[in-house]
């Protein structure tokens, strides 16, 4: 049997805090496999991109609406507006 979380669907508004927010798409990410992540140099250097870029909201980018964690761990991802 799969041992990974499986997605309870759950939307912002359901979760009770940021903690647990935070907690899931660290488990998201850690449940990812490991063909499709960045190497972690990579991820770090895109997630400092991010950091770096005026359009970072709270961990969300403003131009795509995704959070910048998630899509900057799979290798395949890009900037929508082309940083890294």
């Amino acid at each position: 049997m799969d041992e990974r979380r499986l997605c309870k669907k759950c939307l912002i508004k359901d979760m009770a805090d940021g903690e647990e927010m935070f907690r899931n798409l660290y488990e998201y990410i850690e449940s990812l496999d490991e063909e499709i992540k960045a190497s972690e140099q990579l991820y770090q250097d895109r997630l400092a991109s991010c950091q770096a870029c005026e359009s970072l909201l709270s961990g969300m980018c403003r131009h795509c609406g995704c959070y910048v964690e998630m899509r900057a761990i799979v290798a395949k991802n890009y900037c929508p507006v082309k940083k890294w």
